[in-house]
């Protein structure tokens, strides 16, 4: 389930300080109200997640991953490493 982030559209609120974050399922319904203090709240625009730099597999890592690591030999040509 996403994660989606709220803010309250006018004042502030001790008990939930302004904004939130809640994990909600896709096919609810738009949250209107803050849970906690009853106000009226917006979805707010927030990052995403993107996967991490990771490095290159090395032919150690690719073989135990279950790939089939191949060496070229000639033109067109390959054998098993």
């Amino acid at each position: 389930m996403p994660l989606y982030e709220y803010e309250l559209c006018e004042g502030d609120c001790k008990v939930c300080g302004g904004s939130f974050t809640l994990r909600r399922s896709v096919n609810a319904k738009p949250l209107e109200k803050c849970p906690a203090c009853k106000k009226a709240v917006r979805k707010v625009i927030s990052s995403f997640n993107t996967p991490h730099y990771m490095k290159p597999l090395s032919i150690t890592d690719a073989k135990k991953a279950g790939f089939t690591v191949l060496k070229k030999v000639g033109k067109g040509e390959y054998e098993k490493q």
